[in-house]
């Protein structure tokens, strides 16, 4: 007879990519996993996960169990959850991730809310700018923009941001400001990635444009490409948001003013597995009213 139990343990193993991450996730050992895996199998007459020495994947049949089990798994976690918020507020911990320099005070405020307003809540917030396994490493929801890859995911768009060019004083004073795109390619960029070399797509009165940049900085993490512009190593294309505040105190410029990135989108995702536990979702609706209220604006995104 199947054991609901031994479904579960084999969704969370689909989601975490290996034995020993779903171990740590259901707080089991790696062999009750691997145990209850093969279990399933039996009971199921076929192979549900294709297994090597260093990877672990899923067969054809695996895939296809998963999609119909997890939907039937979601309906009774949504089941339980839902009566676990008709009797109690939300509370308990909540995992965040968020890129390094992330929101300004937007993030923070709307973290203070809900530590305010449910006083049984706790939040835990990761600062990285890897885009990290949720499931793997125990996320509830992460703040992210552009294009996502991952179709696990549940993404909900709060807003969009687009980002403009900018550089010191010095730098312009040295080396003069640009007239037209093109003349990027004369000038030193600091560029947010691994290369000091990238090609930029700007948005401006003639539609869209490409062009090759390079320069003598580049760093993966925002804070880094804004300290590397404002001390004058080049033009950088920053959140239009947090550049402004640098503007306004003489410590940027912004060159090609008719020119942007096309806006991207902002969003928060979730594990699609999980029905959202009551917390999550408040803490969402908190973010999602403190940035339509204007106490945060969606260029003030400080994202790579």
């Amino acid at each position: 007879m199947l054991d609901l139990n031994d479904i579960m343990i084999f969704a969370r193993v689909i989601e975490a990519g290996s034995f020993t991450a779903a171990a740590r996730l259901l707080g089991m050992p790696k062999t009750t996993v691997s145990r209850r895996i093969a279990a399933l199998e039996r009971e199921l007459g076929v192979r549900l996960l294709q297994r090597t020495t260093r990877s672990l994947s899923p067969t054809a049949s695996g895939r296809l169990y998963y999609e119909e089990s997890s939907q039937a798994l979601r309906t009774i976690e949504g089941a339980n959850l839902r009566l676990a918020e008709a009797r109690t507020e939300p509370a308990g911990t909540i995992r965040i991730s968020a890129p390094v320099g992330f929101g300004g005070h937007f993030l923070q405020d709307a973290i203070f809310d809900l530590l305010v307003t449910y006083p049984k809540s706790r939040v835990e917030l990761r600062l990285t700018d890897d885009r990290l396994n949720l499931v793997e490493n125990g996320i509830d929801l992460a703040f992210r923009t552009g294009i996502l890859e991952d179709s696990t995911l549940i993404a909900r768009k709060l807003g969009s941001t687009h980002r403009v060019l900018c550089a010191s004083p010095h730098y312009l004073a040295r080396c003069g400001a640009p007239d037209r795109p093109a003349d990027l390619v004369r000038h030193d960029c600091v560029i947010a990635g691994q290369s000091t070399h990238a090609q930029w797509l700007l948005e401006g009165p003639e539609g869209q444009e490409t062009v090759t940049v390079s320069g003598r900085f580049a760093a993966n993490e925002m804070q880094a490409v804004m300290a590397a512009a404002i001390a004058g190593y080049g033009i950088a294309r920053l959140p239009h948001g947090v550049a402004n505040a640098f503007i306004r105190d003489g410590r940027l410029c912004r060159v090609l003013d008719g020119y942007t990135t096309p806006a991207g989108g902002l969003y928060v995702v979730y594990p699609s597995s999980r029905h959202l536990p009551p917390l999550v979702k408040t803490f969402i609706e908190l973010a999602a009213r403190r940035l339509n209220a204007g106490a945060g604006s969606s260029d003030d995104f400080a994202i790579i």
